[in-house]
């Protein structure tokens, strides 16, 4: 899955590596009109304009968390068990996550995705659909271009678009309002992948 790894770049730390790999990523995403318009933004801004606007969007908003059992366990116990099973789930197919990056990161986990039988990859994009929606419409509520990645990981799942619009973009701060960060965004049982340690999501407060 070419466009999994090339998403998981869109999501990661913006460095001068992904700006000189721009006119590639238009390549690749030629005739996704939400995808062109967030890479010619890109492409029109300076780094520490993309960086600042990255970490004020997903890392001082746990709303916008790119880890995805934030939205699943929240600060419960079950989440640190997740963790673990979820690093058991990479390592069987003879990977782990670099940099001492936590195995829930987004970009990480696409990655992940990227390297397996496209159709079990897809299959791995189905089961966290869920949450990527979310993700998605809450950052077209804030008026990010950055939804038309999220929107571009569900049509590579085979699932459902974004429900939101792009709204005009929010103001800094606004992202963290306490209601956009209690919110419970799933309510059903999600499995990862079928394997010896399969990996679960559950709305918080339920147990398997």
């Amino acid at each position: 899955m070419t466009n999994a790894r090339a998403l998981a770049a869109l999501l990661a730390y913006p460095q001068a590596e992904l700006i000189e790999s721009l006119p590639l990523l238009r390549d690749i995403f030629s005739g996704d009109r939400g995808m062109e318009k967030l890479l010619v933004e890109m492409q029109g801004e300076e780094l520490h304009v993309l960086q600042e606007r990255y970490v004020e969007l997903f890392d001082r908003s746990r709303a916008l968390s790119l880890h995805l059992f934030e939205h699943v366990h929240g600060e419960s116990r079950d989440r640190g068990q997740a963790m673990v099973d979820l690093a058991a789930t990479y390592a069987s197919r003879g990977f782990e996550v670099a940099g001492g990056e936590l195995p829930d990161y987004l970009p990480a986990f696409l990655e992940f995705a990227s390297v397996l039988d496209p159709a079990e990859g897809r299959n791995l994009l189905k089961e966290t659909a869920g949450i990527l929606r979310a993700l998605g419409d809450r950052l077209a509520e804030r008026g990010s271009r950055y939804s038309a990645v999220f929107a571009a990981l569900l049509a590579a799942a085979g699932e459902a678009g974004l429900t939101k619009k792009l709204a005009p973009r929010r103001t800094p701060g606004e992202e963290n309002a306490p209601a956009a960060i209690d919110k419970v965004w799933m309510e059903e049982p999600v499995t990862f992948m079928d394997g010896p340690q399969p990996v679960k999501f559950y709305a918080r407060g339920e147990r398997a």
